[in-house]
């Protein structure tokens, strides 16, 4: 009956996040042909237990609520933008198709590479806009510079990043490099006084960095830079929760008060 793609596209009216999280792991939401949309829909790629190894790091710069929502930007965006009428004829599908087969391998390095020229294509169609909009910030800035003087001091892609419409960013990277990276975030930007909140989900292990390393980075440290980070990586898809307990409404379908 077609349930699952009948949910995504329900999901959709909400937003293109909410369509994408209906499903767990790796997933992929089709433009579709119909113009009533209702083949705009999502669907998985990869399970969650395909890529074990890739870990996810979200370095929150900034909660506030946004100048200019994602939704009324890429509006204007598809008004003004030729670049993004060009990135949709010409760069997407192509990427996509790499980036599928990149997950499939578990190609770490062409993964990361197309994941980052993504996010800087996008946010020149922002600046393409107009009037242009500004999502990225000048901390944001620095966490690309930082992962890119990481990569050039080990001669390899071990760690990417991308940003959507905001300044936080979404660091991939594989287990292995988790707890160093870690520790280089802490060190260039430096949390002033919520040390213990800083880090928050998944264990990381502390670590000491190389005189070389930092050096090579050459930074200088921005205290507050970054609110705090969370630890993850690839999970599954939506859950039924049978606890009450756990539930974010209460019995008369309102927001549960926090204690």
């Amino acid at each position: 009956m077609g349930v699952e793609g009948e949910l995504s596209a329900v999901a959709r009216q909400g937003s293109g996040s909410a369509c994408r999280s209906m499903y767990g792991g790796f997933v992929q939401w089709n433009m579709g042909k119909r113009e009533d949309g209702k083949d705009s829909v999502a669907q998985q790629v990869a399970a969650e237990s395909h890529w074990p190894e890739l870990r996810v790091l979200v370095l929150v710069v900034s909660a506030e609520r946004k100048p200019v929502g994602s939704t009324s930007g890429m509006q204007t965006s598809v008004e003004t933008s030729s670049l993004l009428q060009h990135r949709a004829d010409s760069v997407v599908p192509a990427r996509l198709k790499e980036m599928i087969d990149a997950v499939h391998r578990r190609d770490f390095a062409a993964f990361a590479d197309l994941t980052m020229k993504d996010s800087n294509q996008f946010h020149a169609t922002c600046l393409d806009t107009h009037p242009p909009i500004f999502y990225l910030n000048d901390v944001s800035r620095l966490i690309i510079n930082l992962v890119h003087r990481y990569n050039h001091h080990y001669q390899e892609t071990r760690v990417a990043y991308t940003f959507d419409a905001g300044p936080n960013a979404v660091i991939f990277t594989l287990q292995q490099n988790v707890d160093e990276f870690v520790q280089v975030v802490k060190h260039f930007f430096p949390p002033e006084t919520n040390g213990e909140e800083f880090l928050k989900g998944l264990p990381v292990a502390p670590t000491v960095l190389s005189e070389e390393l930092k050096q090579a980075i050459g930074m200088d440290p921005m205290v507050k830079g970054i609110s705090y980070l969370i630890s993850t990586k690839v999970g599954p898809g939506p859950r039924m929760v049978e606890d009450t307990n756990k539930h974010l409404l209460g019995s008369d379908g309102q927001p549960k008060k926090s204690a």
